[in-house]
């Protein structure tokens, strides 16, 4: 099998941009990597069924996919060797990504106890937390024993900040020096980071001295801890644009929550209403 080049973009994987944070726009369609510059965050199953390979133009990371492999299926269906050919294939196809997830495990209630939640439902794991994170750790081990060349990142996953540090010491224990990772993925705070809760989770594992991911992040969390991520996704674009009428002249379809012209609009309106002391936080590394 062929192995992933060695030479590196321009700026090393989870290097600041003048101090700067990178905001990828998370995507499902995969061939707007052709069409524009934006960091973009997809996930790897959207490769599955590829026959023409678009090379990236700009940054982009790569999502495991591991939410809605645990919401629908209870646990991993793809092993890690499977993983880490997808991820082979990718990088030879579409050029060197920024990092890619490890396959961690999610720690929300629904992921866990199963049910169903804002009409969605979830079969559930019923396992604990603390084998949630055990089943991180290996997994990360594992992939990097596979794959010690790829810029596979580590994901910390817990409910509460000493959940998040019990996660921390089982990656430490097992000789992974999180500080020295390029990307450190936080895991299970999408749906708190707009909180006091989500926010403290944040700064928590930030005094470590990580270079945090902060994973589904919207502009109100972006306004809390922004300022302490490495990097942050979001795709609530497109939920956003679902709401609302399509952008004018664009009559071909019912709204644009499938469109790239509302995707990057809406990035630009996210970062121009961060305070302004906060806006150099969100510049593109691909820029500088």
């Amino acid at each position: 099998m062929t192995q992933p080049t060695t030479i590196p973009r321009a700026l090393a994987a989870g290097a600041p941009a003048a101090g700067g944070m990178r905001f990828y726009l998370t995507t499902h369609k995969r061939h707007w990597l052709r069409l524009t510059d934006v960091p973009l965050f997809l996930k790897s199953e959207h490769f599955d069924r590829a026959i023409k390979w678009d090379e990236a133009r700009g940054p982009y990371a790569v999502d495991s996919g591991g939410f809605m492999e645990l919401k629908n299926k209870g646990t991993w269906t793809r092993s890690p060797r499977q993983y880490v050919d997808d991820l082979r294939r990718i990088w030879e196809h579409v050029g060197p990504y920024d990092w890619a997830a490890q396959q961690d495990w999610m720690c929300e209630e629904a992921i866990i106890h199963g049910g169903t939640f804002q009409g969605q439902h979830f079969v559930g794991t019923h396992l604990s937390v603390a084998e949630h994170q055990r089943r991180t750790v290996a997994n990360f081990l594992e992939l990097r024993s596979l794959a010690p060349d790829l810029r596979i990142a580590p994901v910390l996953q817990g409910r509460s900040i000493p959940e998040y540090e019990r996660c921390v010491e089982l990656f430490e224990n097992a000789g992974v020096d999180l500080r020295r990772e390029p990307v450190v993925g936080l895991g299970s705070v999408c749906r708190l980071q707009s909180t006091r809760e989500g926010a403290a989770i944040v700064t928590a594992m930030a005094a470590h001295g990580f270079k945090l991911h902060g994973f589904g992040f919207k502009i109100l969390g972006l306004e809390r801890v922004g300022h302490l991520l490495a990097s942050a996704d979001s795709a609530a674009w497109s939920s956003h644009a679902r709401r609302r009428p399509p952008l004018p002249g664009h009559t071909t379809h019912k709204n644009c929550a499938n469109c790239i012209d509302y995707a990057l609009k809406w990035r630009t309106r996210v970062i121009s209403a961060i305070p302004t002391h906060r806006q150099t936080l969100l510049i593109d590394r691909s820029a500088a």
